[in-house]
């Protein structure tokens, strides 16, 4: 898996205790990787990191990534191998409640891992996590590419644009030249949905959370398209990223998109039959009731052209979207009804990703 490139490698993630970052933790840790995570908190309540008791099996520091004393330290002390950078403030409706704490998260705190980096210059790979966010939206329908302006109307949009303009910047100024020994690289994905995200304002939560309590879920945008995809397709991009560059410096400065299959797109109405259905609701009054029907302007429907994955890195989306639901909504019921064993239910879903994957011929299962 990964051609091996995280057995026995230490792996720093920001942001381990978010609902990527817990995901990404739980996968490294199958994979064999000593994992360090640096967050400045556990971001909901219930979380996906308290739940599947990941402070246990890691070296979990608190800390914020606007720090850079603290983000020097930590990099200096557990000397990773690979860095993967998710720490941020990633929920659009706070950036407008907050947007210098937004700015600063998102922008600083990207350049304070690579100043960190440029300081200490450690034989190391990072793979910093952007956005599909960090495009400015032009309101076309094909997907854009990772030469496409950068940009945003509001300012989470913006931030992610920024911090990818911080990111080039280094590496132009310091990571090119003779005797750096850091290699970086962007990954770029959106409309990330699957077991264990809590955070607010997200379709999928609040009918999991609606659900579980027997209250059905009020919807404004039925007709909203996204390109849906499972948390473990773009982490396996990530995952592709570092493994490619590590062992390929031709790929050091370059940004990439990670996206699912182009027939994932469906409405809010779409995704929300089907997870209903294998929740068992009947009738779907009892799961959703459609309380506006609001023309969904096209400029939402933002997706990305995955070409340059696919040429240079040989990565492909894994699931299709009836595996997407099956994913989504076993892993919500079997929490909420249950009571499962959260971590090793999330460690067998990495399982049946890989092997489906692997059922495949996926050039990442090598």
């Amino acid at each position: 898996m990964f051609e091996q490139a995280y057995a026995g490698k230490r792996v720093l993630v920001t942001g381990h205790t978010g609902f990527k970052g817990s995901w990404l933790t739980t996968w490294l840790l199958k994979l064999g990787a000593t994992v360090a995570g640096f967050s400045d908190c556990v971001p909901t309540e219930p979380s996906m990191f308290e739940k599947t008791g990941l402070a246990d099996n890691i070296e979990h520091h608190l800390g914020d990534v606007r720090d850079l004393a603290a983000v020097t330290k930590v990099i200096a002390d557990f000397k990773p191998d690979f860095v993967f950078h998710l720490a941020a403030q990633a929920i659009v409706s706070t950036s407008y409640s907050d947007p210098v704490g937004t700015i600063t998260t998102n922008v600083v705190g990207t350049a304070n891992v690579l100043e960190a980096l440029r300081l200490l210059n450690p034989n190391c790979v990072a793979v910093m996590i952007t956005s599909d966010k960090c495009y400015e939206n032009v309101e076309w329908v094909w997907g854009y590419k990772e030469t496409d302006h950068l940009g945003g109307r509001d300012i989470y949009s913006g931030s992610k644009g920024a911090a990818e303009v911080i990111i080039h910047s280094y590496v132009e100024s310091f990571m090119r030249k003779p005797g750096c020994n850091v290699r970086v690289a962007t990954g770029r994905a959106g409309n990330v949905i699957g077991g264990g995200d809590w955070a607010r304002d997200r379709i999928v939560v609040d009918c999991m959370r609606g659900w579980s309590e027997g209250k059905p879920v009020e919807i404004r945008s039925p007709s909203a398209t996204r390109p849906w995809q499972h948390v473990l397709e773009p982490l396996s991009g990530y995952l592709t990223l570092g493994a490619a560059l590590a062992r390929d410096a031709k790929l050091h400065g370059e940004s990439f998109n990670f996206g699912p299959r182009s027939e994932q797109n469906r409405t809010v109405l779409d995704l929300l039959k089907d997870l209903s259905a294998a929740w068992n609701f009947a009738d779907t009054g009892d799961a959703y009731q459609v309380t506006a029907n609001i023309p969904f302007h096209e400029a939402g429907l933002l997706k990305l052209n995955c070409d340059k994955a696919l040429f240079h890195l040989k990565w492909e989306a894994n699931l299709q979207y009836v595996e997407l639901v099956d994913f989504v909504s076993d892993w919500y019921y079997r929490y909420y009804r249950e009571s499962a064993d959260m971590f090793a239910l999330t460690q067998a879903q990495i399982g049946v990703y890989e092997e489906r994957a692997r059922a495949r011929s996926l050039v990442w299962t090598r």
